[in-house]
């Protein structure tokens, strides 16, 4: 894996250069809330650097709220900046799904294809991150073609991908090749993580949560949907949530539209039957969907510890905690 080291400010020019060409998302800061934005020489000085993830999930680049299916399109080559670690691992299951070749999504596909991922370490955490405890670290280590660190005004880029060095090689002229990453860098990584597994300690791994899950009756959902308003947030902002409809329109066209399964008639059936009328068990099948359902069909776990449906929630269900009480 080959490393680079460029100055902060050279990067930002390298950056202003690629979106000239492309379109380029970055984060930035507005009213408290970092999130994605296109970049332009108008905002090129207000990017957000190595901070806890933007509040929009990266699947919403590749697998879009809404969709039309049946329109042609113009292939557009984009490239995103700034992806915290745990969307990038979020690819990992949502690869498995859209790119199975029995069941291929062939928009999905070629968002992935047309897409450069520069993924970004985490050197600040939110209150809810707690991508450790399910073994992930708050740095990139694949699902990008670069990543990026920054320290003291000086930018390292380590490429995963042949696409990542391409695109090096396109639009930069005056890297520096480095034989391994800077110790304060590693020191960096070292501390976040730290203080990510100190901040949530009491949270149980993976595999002990789907014990608990399994074996847990009622009391536990009923007691935290008492809260639960059905509005879907949780499963929208998810980095992993995947489920959609595909709606009819006029002249023959199909848009696909993401669904939750915390909607009310979620998979309601002919005879009017829904197995998850009830609002405690939509909430019991998002979780055993999380550390059950996912693991057993794709051998991965559909939730990355990145905090956001907890954020999101406006009945402030907070998943650790329902987590830790179903464990004890």
């Amino acid at each position: 894996m080959r490393a680079y080291s460029v100055s902060l400010k050279q990067w930002v020019k390298i950056l202003s250069l690629v979106s000239a060409k492309l379109n380029v998302f970055a984060p930035f800061k507005r009213n408290d809330f970092l999130d994605y934005e296109l970049l332009s020489d108008n905002n090129l000085d207000l990017i957000c650097f190595n901070k806890a993830k933007p509040t929009t999930p990266l699947k919403a680049f590749f697998f879009p709220i809404k969709e039309n299916v049946v329109k042609e399109r113009k292939k557009l080559q984009q490239v995103i900046f700034g992806v915290p670690n745990c969307d990038l691992e979020a690819l990992d299951l949502l690869d498995k799904i859209f790119l199975d070749e029995e069941f291929l999504d062939i928009y999905y596909k070629e968002k992935r294809k047309n897409t450069i991922l520069i993924g970004s370490d985490c050197y600040e955490i939110d209150k809810n991150c707690h991508c450790t405890s399910y073994g992930i670290n708050p740095y990139p280590q694949k699902n990008c073609d670069i990543s990026f660190s920054l320290i003291n005004h000086k930018v390292t880029l380590q490429v995963h991908t042949k696409k990542g060095e391409i695109f090096l090689s396109e639009f930069v002229t005056d890297l520096t090749e480095i034989d391994e990453i800077p110790e304060e860098i590693l020191r960096k990584r070292e501390k976040t993580a730290e203080k990510l597994k100190l901040q949530h300690k009491d949270l149980p791994n993976a595999e002990d949560t789907r014990k608990a899950l399994q074996k847990e009756g009622t009391v536990v959902w009923k007691k935290f949907a008492k809260d639960c308003v059905s509005c879907g947030a949780c499963a929208v902002i998810c980095p992993t949530c995947h489920c959609f409809l595909l709606i009819d329109k006029a002249n023959f066209e199909k848009v696909k539209i993401w669904d939750a399964c915390q909607y009310p008639s979620f998979e309601r059936v002919a005879g009017d039957e829904d197995p998850l009328e009830k609002i405690y068990n939509r909430l019991k099948n998002r979780y055993l969907c999380k550390f059950v359902h996912k693991p057993d069909m794709f051998d991965e776990i559909a939730c990355t510890g990145c905090g956001r449906c907890i954020d999101a929630c406006i009945g402030k269900i907070n998943k650790n905690e329902l987590i830790i009480e179903a464990c004890k």
